[in-house]
């Protein structure tokens, strides 16, 4: 799971995974756009606006414990083809048909 730490420090991860040639899928589009293979990760411009949804409802008065739990619908993937040439990979034709952005 994402979090500030690992955040921070994802370029190091990724620099690291490829240094060691590791395959690797991450938590945040981010790693993917500075080298990782692939991520898959909740659109966090998504959560916010739900975010903002719930707030402004408590803001006028709702009870929090009334209001329903959310889990995320949208999703992010993306698939960097660089990475994938120099760790030898080749993706599927159909995969690349599923991902949202794809990094040449």
């Amino acid at each position: 799971m994402p979090d500030a730490f690992l955040q921070n420090h994802h370029t190091k991860i990724v620099d690291l995974a490829q240094r060691h040639r590791l395959r690797g899928m991450y938590p945040d589009p981010e790693y993917a756009r500075t080298g990782g293979l692939m991520s898959y990760a909740t659109s966090v411009l998504a959560m916010g606006h739900r975010a903002a949804t719930f707030v402004d409802k408590i803001l006028n008065g709702a009870n929090p414990a009334d209001l329903p739990v959310e889990q995320a619908m949208r999703f992010q993937f993306l698939i960097n083809l660089k990475t994938a040439k120099a760790l030898g990979i080749t993706m599927p034709p159909h995969l690349l048909t599923l991902v949202d952005e794809v990094i040449r």
